[in-house]
C-alpha cells in the first residue's frame, strides 16, 4: 500500500537526474501527495519525457472516473492479469519521483503512528508505476524488513540502475516483473513524522519534521514558494 508520498524537486533536478528530454518548467515541491491529486510522471517517448498525471488510474474504458480512487496502487503479483493494468503493463509503464513515503503504524491507545520511508541518502528516487488516460498508479510489492513491521505492503521503488528497464518497450514479461521486488533494506530509512500529515489538506515541510520538531527550508525550497 502506498497512499500518501512526497516529491520536493524542482524542475531542473529532475531534468539531470532522469535525463529528461522534457519537463514542465514550473514544479512546486509537494510534502503530502494524496490520490486525485496531480503529480510529476515520467514516460518514454523518444526519450524520458515528465508530464502531469492525476494519481489514480482510471482507464479509458471506465464508466465512472470515481473508480481511480480505488487503484491507487497496483499489487506486483497480479499486475498482467487485472483487466484495468494488463495493457498498460504491457505499453504503458512509468515512473514516479519522489523522496519518500508515508505509512501508519497502529499503536494502540496512540492510535496510528505516521512513519517517512527514504533512501539513506535522502535522494530523489522512482516508484515503478502504469499510466492511462493521464492518470497513474503505484506499483506495489511485499514489505522489506524495514517496512514490514509498519505495513505489510510497500511501493516498488526502482534502483536507479533499472529504472531504463522498466521503461524499455522491449522488455519482456519476465524481465518486467523481475524488477518488481522490495528494495534492499539497508539502502532505506524510517522515521517517525508529525501528524500533519494525516490531512491530506497538510501540505508543507511541517509534515516530514519529528514530532515536536521543526524542520528550516533550504535556501532553494524558499525560493519555488
Amino acid at each position: 500500500m502506498c497512499g500518501r508520498y512526497s516529491q520536493s524537486s524542482d524542475s531542473k533536478t529532475l531534468q539531470k537526474r532522469f535525463s529528461l528530454k522534457a519537463a514542465p518548467a514550473e514544479l512546486r515541491p509537494r510534502y503530502n501527495l494524496a490520490p486525485g491529486q496531480m503529480a510529476p510522471v515520467i514516460a518514454y517517448k523518444n526519450g524520458n519525457r515528465m508530464g502531469f498525471f492525476k494519481w489514480g488510474l482510471t482507464p479509458k474504458w471506465a464508466k465512472d472516473p470515481s473508480m481511480g480512487f480505488r487503484m491507487i496502487n497496483a499489487r506486483a503479483e497480479t499486475i498482467a492479469e487485472k483487466p484495468a493494468y494488463k495493457k498498460p503493463f504491457q505499453s504503458q509503464r512509468c515512473l514516479v519521483p519522489a523522496d519518500g513515503f508515508y505509512e501508519w503504524k497502529k499503536s494502540g491507545t496512540k492510535g496510528k503512528t505516521p512513519y517517512r520511508f527514504t533512501l539513506s541518502d535522502q535522494g530523489v528516487f522512482a516508484f515503478a508505476g502504469l499510466w492511462d488516460n493521464s492518470t497513474f498508479t503505484i506499483v506495489t510489492t511485499k514489505a522489506n524488513e524495514l517496512v514490514s513491521p509498519v505495513h505489510d505492503r510497500m511501493p516498488v521503488i526502482l534502483p536507479k540502475s533499472l529504472e531504463a528497464a522498466w521503461l524499455d518497450p522491449k522488455a519482456t514479461p519476465e524481465k518486467l516483473h523481475a524488477l518488481l521486488t522490495p528494495f534492499e533494506a539497508s539502502a532505506m530509512w524510517a522515521t517517525e513524522v508529525s501528524t500533519r500529515v494525516n490531512s491530506a489538506q497538510n501540505d508543507d515541510l511541517a509534515c516530514l519534521a519529528p514530532p515536536g520538531e521543526t524542520i528550516k527550508p533550504t535556501r532553494d525550497q524558499m525560493e519555488l514558494f
